[in-house]
């Protein structure tokens, strides 16, 4: 081993290795406050307000079609700004993903309804949440390598895991706000037929509010030291050296499609509980003796991302010691076991088995299989091309799980079926990413020595 191979740029003590975790950690929070907060709304709000002129379940569909333009918009983020990310560095990207998110929130919440300014309303949002979508494909991948890539090659899993769980915080934070300025302004919540601003102001308050938390994450962001393998792969001379996305597309196909098949069920679960199960609950139980309220509905999927806070880095640490693939293949039964258990408790419309079915659902459910895929997707690739490699099979599982999920689940679900279809549908899509997690390689602790040595060298004792 040469002299120059083992040479490793400044050394990176534990401040700066807990401020990169730590911002990519709230950095994604604010992305997934600003996605995920449309995804809450598009079920409770937006058919009214920019289709109300339709059938009610007509409206619904158009308003989970625009959900599902912003995730398949995602991939196109991934390779854009996974290109920059690979060829100049993570930070200065995640820098512009961050501001391109509060911006399109504050876009959303200034809008006037359809009965303000008729069609151009939903083509505008239309508009607004492809442009969302990109700038999340963009983030993901980059949070989630900056964590990782400072992370000691012990506890890669659980470094990931730290901005992965971002994305439940951000559901806490959006799911949660909405319910209380739902709760606050009553009958002012969602108005399309009132006066602007004044009747409808209740769901535009929590977009707007993004403005003020973007500020503090281009704070945290613009105070972080590049990614230390980032600048390992630039002085061995691996960055620059072609497209990545060329390169993922001609030597890595069958990473490709095994990260995205492997990811797509945990992400259907996660889609399930942001966007489907809300409605689901509260037009279930309208009418009956203990009807379940917009706002109780919103306070269990408020509860259980809390929950899948601690459950996805906890996952994510067992995979550091166990492996990627055993973990992951464990999950996924634990996760069709519940759902089947969740399902049967929330079609009873009882208030005493709804709430923890649902908190289990999206708090332990959803993380079982989905805890370590930051680490599991990233290590599938090298440091010069990961950006891109991990960006694009997270956003297509995306598109594949939560993106879809909305849509199936309303085509499924009818009063006399009840959740029967959709757990089939859930389970056979587990059983897919778990042979696809079965037929990837263990890349736990598979680092060269090398590379270990390099690494290793970039942290203080």
């Amino acid at each position: 081993m040469s002299n120059e191979a083992l040479i490793a740029p400044k050394t990176i003590n534990p401040h700066e290795r807990r401020r990169a975790v730590v911002a990519s950690f709230l950095g994604s929070t604010v992305e997934y406050y600003d996605f995920l907060l449309y995804a809450a709304a598009a079920g409770l709000v937006f058919p009214e307000l920019f289709f109300g002129n339709l059938p009610p379940s007509l409206g619904l569909t158009l308003s989970f079609l625009i959900l599902l333009i912003g995730y398949i918009s995602r991939p196109i983020g991934s390779v854009a700004f996974g290109h920059f990310g690979d060829r100049y560095g993570r930070k200065n990207v995640l820098v512009i993903t961050l501001l391109t998110m509060g911006l399109v929130s504050v876009g959303i919440g200034l809008m006037p309804s359809a009965e303000k300014v008729g069609v151009a309303a939903p083509i505008a949002l239309v508009v607004l949440r492809m442009i969302q979508g990109i700038a999340v494909g963009g983030e993901w991948a980059g949070a989630t390598l900056m964590a990782m890539e400072h992370s000691t090659p012990e506890s890669k899993g659980f470094g990931a895991s730290l901005a992965v769980a971002g994305g439940p915080v951000g559901a806490v934070l959006s799911t949660f706000v909405l319910a209380l300025f739902s709760r606050i302004s009553g009958d002012s919540f969602a108005n399309a037929s009132g006066t602007y601003f004044v009747d409808d102001w209740g769901w535009r308050v929590p977009f707007l509010l993004s403005a003020a938390i973007v500020v503090i994450g281009l704070y945290l962001r613009s105070n972080v030291t590049e990614s230390p393998e980032f600048e390992l792969a630039r002085q061995r001379g691996e960055v620059r050296t072609g497209v990545p996305v060329v390169k993922m597309l001609k030597h890595s196909p069958k990473e490709l499609l095994l990260g995205t098949l492997a990811g797509a069920a945990g992400l259907f679960v996660q889609g399930l509980g942001a966007t489907f199960m809300v409605p689901f609950i509260v037009s279930s139980t309208e009418g009956s003796a203990s009807p379940i309220p917009r706002d109780s509905a919103l306070m269990m999927v408020t509860i259980g991302s809390i929950i899948a806070t601690f459950s996805i880095p906890f996952m994510a640490w067992l995979s550091d010691r166990w492996g990627r693939r055993p973990v992951m293949l464990g999950g996924g039964v634990v996760a069709v076991m519940g759902l089947w258990a969740c399902f049967h408790f929330i079609q009873t419309g009882n208030p005493v088995f709804v709430w923890p079915a649902l908190i289990v659902m999206v708090g332990i459910v959803q993380p079982a299989q989905y805890g370590p895929i930051g680490a599991f997707l990233s290590e599938k690739f090298d440091a010069a091309h990961r950006y891109t490699g991990a960006g694009m099979t997270f956003q297509m599982a995306s598109i594949l799980g939560a993106g879809t999920a909305p849509l199936i689940a309303n085509k499924l679900v009818t009063p006399e079926s009840g959740l029967t279809p959709l757990a089939i549908y859930a389970t056979a899509l587990f059983a897919v990413s778990s042979l696809a997690v079965f037929w990837s390689k263990e890349t736990a602790h598979r680092m060269s020595h090398q590379e270990r040595f390099q690494t290793e060298a970039v942290f203080e004792a």
